[in-house]
Parts: structure tokens; sequence; C-alpha cells
């Protein structure tokens, strides 16, 4: 017992000090009362037994009161609050030698009703959002891209980015038969000279009877459709460099033959990186993370004789700033009308004399430049002289563009310039195409349309996803709509012939006060459909104790924090959602014939602070990823970016932090939202407790109604129902699983369901080297 009294009174201590700490800073004053009770009872113990197990009944009953006032009937809340309370109530619960009664049973009693009251509440969800999709076909004959039913010849499956497959052999009756058909290792693991974000994001490419996919080091591996046997494989010959923030690859592209036969692949066993360039008919491209372009034959791997240099285009040309590591593409080009139009991503926060944002189109067959644009001088589109350079750190586009041939028109998701967080330095035009969707002619890279969805952008909220091109019935006819989802939780759709909304795009105030010299926009625009998470409060914060969780209750209120879109501070600024986040670069998958869209949204706060240079910034910055405290060298202020996270490495803020959702593109009406995922791979222990949990990836949706996403920091890959989005389906990954899974035809016509596991190292999921097909048993 006398243990058990120090452990009273270490904990009430702690309480107490952090309670009186907490209320000063305008928290509640919960902790200190009930770290006063704690010493008290500790003390009354031995000399007074049933008054103190009298006084802890009291401080376990107001405790339950005040969890469900603060947090309603939600488990992990009220766990996080009760459960070790009502674990330090286990050895008061007997009476003692020579020691009344009544003090044992009244806490007796309440220990068993706060506990049945907290156990109560574990089937109930709080936050669930119960519905159904519309089941029925509203577009009888709709766009699908020009793409053989069985195959899947771009990132999206096509230039539309829908990740919509018109197959239907996996339905929801008979999902839970698929088994694993095949496994291929590609060799390509992260190394000890490696940044940290080196991950596999690769969606394949499936013509013929083949995959083609790349790795994080820009390897391309073509692999027989039916087995899995390698058939070549080209590495691009990437060396590691620590200033690159992201060592990924998502995809590559295709450039079908002029005549129309598929390419015969062959089996090659020498590396194809070896071999003399040839002629091309089809080929593909492979973008690097050392900024380049590699067009090669999808036959055997070789290089390009008739594209650029011998198959290979430096990206650096004609760049104001050469920096190594500064600027690359992590994902596919779009090649359309005789046109591979390529973006890269700018390193965030290094430098603000960084490499052009500019976004250029080259002839598919010579790699000759046709235009480009650049956002900071966006109405010069011929091609740019030698010896003349683009404009220094505009706004970039990282993310998977989409195209429409018909409208002639290629649409591009548009990052902000860095730095990220300062803004007292731009121009009217990177105001004008910061964090926005833009549409550019394909023939001459003009602009046809801007619509934007942060205003002077402070927070990192880059458009980070490929807009969904799908045909949307409206009260007034067909229209072409585009569907973009944005890391602040909206999902807008539009008119993508004029950029237009289908669903109202209103403006709402937003909280002001900014470093000096910089301003932050008074006003924000909001999509009727979204999926913005409520203003954080304090009672949201949570813990696996009372001790962090009051802990994480200090940081929230030394923070600044006025709701989303609170300006960076040196104070520290909370930003929520954070820059993860809501949709990520996995974006939505669109059912164009029943007019639905499936995503996962995702609910993490960061917290961001500006750093006034001094010897802090110089020595300490790190420069080493989009985490942590960098320079931003030629600014007054370095920042310094991390989640929200208690002591114990848990996020601050309770949980679900993931889900999967539905919500009909018509109306804008979110029908189901579900929480996603188990802690299984996070905790100490394997418990798959389905908490709901982060990830990153895209999902895919089938014409049999059945939806594929792995993402979650659990190593899964699930279906799910499209209609009400039970989960149907799951098989374990040897590998983190953050990659957007695709689906095609085998040669025999069976369906498969490819996933590519190799983990992520900034969310730290088990790396590996994997590639797996399932298909029905």
């Amino acid at each position: 017992m006398v243990l058990w009294i120090a452990i009273f009174i270490v904990i009430g201590l702690a309480l107490l000090t952090g309670g009186i700490k907490l209320m000063l800073l305008g928290g509640s004053w919960y902790y200190m009362l009930a770290g006063t009770t704690m010493i008290v009872v500790a003390l009354l113990i031995k000399p007074r037994r049933p008054i103190a197990q009298t006084l802890y009944a009291f401080l376990l009953l107001a405790t339950a009161a005040w969890a469900f006032w603060e947090a309603g009937f939600d488990w992990w809340p009220l766990a996080s609050r009760l459960g070790v309370l009502l674990l330090l109530a286990i050895p008061l619960l007997f009476p003692g030698r020579g020691n009344p009664r009544w003090g044992a049973v009244s806490l007796a009693v309440v220990w068993v009703g706060v506990g049945l009251f907290s156990v109560a509440s574990i089937p109930y969800d709080a936050h669930r959002i119960e519905g159904e999709l519309p089941k029925e076909s509203t577009i009888s004959d709709p766009r699908l891209g020009n793409v053989p039913e069985g195959d899947w010849l771009s990132y999206g499956r096509s230039n539309l980015g829908q990740r919509y497959s018109p197959l239907e052999q996996i339905t929801p009756e008979n999902v839970d038969q698929l088994e694993l058909a095949w496994q291929y290792q590609t060799g390509d693991r992260k190394g000890p000279d490696d940044v940290v974000e080196t991950t596999y994001e690769a969606t394949p490419l499936k013509v013929g009877n083949t995959l083609y996919l790349c790795t994080p080091h820009n390897w391309l591996v073509a692999l027989d459709a039916d087995t899995g046997k390698e058939r070549w494989v080209y590495d691009a010959g990437v060396a590691p460099e620590s200033q690159r923030q992201h060592q990924t690859c998502r995809g590559v592209s295709y450039l079908p033959p002029e005549e129309g036969d598929l390419p015969q692949v062959e089996t090659v066993q020498s590396p194809a990186e070896n071999l003399d360039s040839v002629e091309c008919d089809a080929q593909l491209f492979l973008p690097t993370s050392d900024a380049r372009l590699l067009a090669l034959d999808p036959s055997t791997g070789a290089q390009c004789s008739n594209f650029a240099e011998d198959g290979e285009l430096d990206l650096m040309h004609n760049m104001p700033h050469r920096q190594a590591g500064f600027y690359y593409s992590t994902s596919p080009p779009v090649v359309a009308s005789n046109v591979v139009v390529v973006a890269g991503a700018v390193n965030d926060n290094y430098n603000v004399n960084a490499p052009s944002g500019v976004i250029r189109a080259y002839h598919v067959k010579t790699g000759k430049l046709t235009w480009n644009w650049d956002p900071a001088n966006p109405e010069t589109t011929q091609p740019i002289d030698e010896g003349e350079t683009y404009s220094t750190s505009s706004p970039n586009s990282w993310a998977v563009a989409s195209a429409d041939e018909e409208l002639g028109m290629v649409y591009f998701p548009m990052g902000n310039p860095t730095p990220d967080q300062l803004g007292m330095n731009r121009t009217p035009e990177e105001e004008t195409y910061s964090s926005s969707v833009v549409a550019l002619s394909l023939e001459t890279g003009e602009v046809q349309w801007v619509q934007q969805f942060v205003h002077h952008d402070l927070w990192d909220m880059d458009t980070p996803a490929q807009p969904s091109l799908v045909d949307i019935r409206t009260r007034e006819g067909v229209k072409p709509g585009l569907v973009v989802p944005t890391k602040q939780g909206d999902v807008y759709v539009l008119n993508r012939k004029n950029g237009e909304p289908l669903i109202p795009i209103t403006e709402k105030k937003a909280p002001q006060g900014t470093v000096e010299g910089d301003y932050a926009a008074p006003t924000q625009p909001v999509s009727g459909l979204s999926f913005r998470p409520p203003k954080l409060r304090e009672s949201d914060m949570w813990g696996a104790s009372p001790i962090d969780q009051m802990l994480c209750r200090i940081e929230f209120q030394s923070l600044r924090y006025e709701g989303q879109y609170t300006p960076p501070s040196v104070q520290g600024t909370i930003v929520y959602p954070g820059n993860f986040g809501v949709f990520n670069w996995g974006g939505v998958a669109v059912d164009p014939e029943r007019q639905v869209m499936f995503g996962m949204p995702l609910y993490m706060a960061f917290t961001s602070r500006l750093v006034p240079k001094d010897k802090e910034v110089r020595e300490e910055a790190s420069n080493s990823g989009e985490q942590g405290l960098n320079e931003n060298a030629g600014a007054p202020y370095g920042v310094e970016l991390k989640p929200l996270m208690s002591p114990l490495g848990i996020p601050c803020q309770r949980p679900p932090w993931g889900y999967v959702a539905g919500a009909d593109l018509q109306t804008g009406e979110i029908a189901w939202k579900h929480r996603n995922g188990t802690i299984e791979d996070m905790a100490p222990l394997p418990l798959p407790l389905k908490l709901g949990v982060p990830g990153i990836g895209g999902p895919i949706i089938t014409r049999g109604g059945v939806v594929f996403l792995a993402a979650t920091v659990d190593n899964y890959l699930r279906a799910y129902n499209l209609t009400d989005g039970e989960e149907l389906w799951r098989a374990r990954l040897p590998a983190g699983g953050q990659a957007t899974p695709m689906t095609y035809l085998n040669s025999k016509g069976e369906q498969m369901v490819v996933q590519v596991a190799g983990g992520h190292g900034s969310i730290g999921t088990k790396i590996g080297d994997y590639v797996l097909a399932y298909k029905l048993k």
C-alpha cells in the first residue's frame, strides 16, 4: 500500500502542477482539482481509509460527469479520462482491517457504475454517418476515356483521372473470394543515404498484357500481367541527394503507337539501360527525381533515340536556380494532343531563391519545347529562348494533372510558392494562381480559366490531387464536370469548360493578424460539398492517460488558434486540418455512371511556428524534409512544422483520425462516413482496434460496386461496398500500402486487382518492395 500511496502522490502532483499551468492559460480547472483530490486521498488512505474511499468515489463520479459533458457518449475520449482512475481505484475497493465498510461500498458502487457507463459506450459510434449512395446509373453512356475495358493506360486509368473501371466480375457478393494470384519484389528498397520520405506511391499501368510501374529510385519495371514475371527493368541511375524532400515515383505515362498495334514486349535479361537506343513508335515517359524526363521503348526498355537527347530530356533547362535536389517530378506527365506536359515539385521552405514552378509541353516524338506556362509570367507561353530563365520560386504543380482532348484543355492542381508560410513578397500573378486549379490550352499553354481554393495561402494548402473529369447531370442538363479534392477538406465540383461552380462556392470570414509585412485574406472560399472538420476545442485533446491529455491541453492553450486559417505566428499556430490534408495526392475516385465519389478524409492537426532569423535557425535548421525546422534562406523567418502530438507520440486530438466517405456529386450531400483502419501496426501491441487511422494513398471504384483502398497505417488492402461504405474484405500486406491500386483483365479474361506495397518513410509504415495481384478463386 505504501507504493500505491506514492503513485497517488506522484500522479496527484503532476496533475496539480500541470493543472495550475493549464488554468493560468485559461484552460480547464479539472486537472488542478483532480490533482489536489488525489494528494488528499493519498494522505488519508492509512489514517482515514473510509473517508479516502468516499472522496475517491466522488472524484470518479465527478470525472465521469465532466467527461460526458466534454466528450459525450464516445468511448475513446471517455476511456482516456476514466481508465487510469478506474485502475487506481482497485486497491481501494477493499475495506482494510478494522475499517468500516461504508467507504468501500460507496466506492465499489460508483466504480461499477462508472465502469459500466464507460463500457456501454464501446458499440456506439458518435462520428458515424449512416446512409446509402444512389444505386442506379444516372448517365447511361458516360465518358470513360479511350481505354480498352481490360486495360489501365494512365495513372487514373485515363487522362480523365476518374480511377473508375468498367469491370464488374468482382462484386460485393463475391469479393470475399479474392486470393493472392502472384507476388513480385522489385529489389528497390530504401537505403542508408536516402531521405526520410522515400516512398512507394506507384500505380502500375496495364497495356496489352504487360504491367509497367516505377519505383522510388526511378526504376521502370515491366511485368507479365498474368504471372507477375519480370520482363525487363530499366534503372535511371538516380543518385542519393540529401536536399531532396521526396524520393518517390507515382507512375509513368504511355504514348500509344501510331499504327494502333500494341508493342510486343520482350523478356530482356540484361539491364534495359545498357541497351542501344531505338526509334520508338509507342513510348513510356518516366520522370526522375534528378529532374529528367526519359522516353523508353515499351517492348524492351531501351531509350528512344527520337526523343530529346537520345531519349533523355534535362528539365533543369532555363531554370533561374539549379540547386541539387530542389526540383524534380514525382508524378507522371500528361500525354495528350501530341504533347507531353510536365510539371514538377519545388522544395518547400529551403530557400526563397528556388527553381521555377513552370509547366512545359514538349512534342511527344521529338522532345522539342512546344510551350511553357510560368505562373509568375502567365501571359507569355511561347517557348523560352536559350539564355533566358523562368521566374524564381513561382507556384508549382507537383500532383497529377488531367486532360480533356475534346475541349483541348489540361487541368493542373497548383501549389503555392516557397516559402509556404510567408506571403509578403508574392506578386499579383503568383497570388492569382497559387493553391488553385488552372485550365491551360493543350495547343498553346494559354490560361483558359482559374479557380482558386485558398486566398493568400499561408498554410501549405497546395491543391494536392488529380482532378477527376466526370459529366454531371444538373437541372439544366448534363454539364462537363471537374471534381477537385483539397487539403482543407472541400471538394469542388466545377464546370471544366469555364471553371464555374456546379456545386455552390461561398466565402467565409477568416482569422486575421500576421507578422509584420504580411497579411491574411479577409475571407476564404468554401465548397457546398465539404468534409471540413469542426473547430478544435481544448476538450478535443486526447491522450492515453490524464497526464498526457493534460499536456496536450497545455500545448493547445499555449498556441495560437482561432479556427481554420489562423495565420502563422512566432508564438506558434495550430493548423487544422494540417498540411497533411483532409485529402492528399491519393485524391478521390468517381463513378461517372452513378454520379458519386468515394474518398478517404483525414483529420490531423499540425503546428506552424515562425522562427526569426538568428543563431537558432542557422545552426538548427535541418532542411531534411517538410517537417522540422527549415531555414527559408533569404526570408526573415525560418519555419518549424510538426504534427500536434502528445509526449507519447500519439495525436493530441481525439480519434477518429481517418474515415472513408461517399458523396453524391449531383447534390453535394455526404451519404455515409465511417471510421477506417486500426492501430494494429501503430501500437506496441498488435491490437486491431478500429480507431480510424491516418493514411495516404487513393481509392479505385469498379462497375461491380466495389471500392479498393489500402493507404492506412495498418498494412491492409481493403474492399468496400460503394453503396453504403461497409468493409467487405481485407488482405494483409507485407509492407505499407501507400499507393493507389488498379484493376485489369488478364489474358484469360479474369479480373485482377494490383496493389504496390513498399511503405512510406514519413508516416513510418513498414518498408518493402512488393507488387501483389489478387483474383477470384
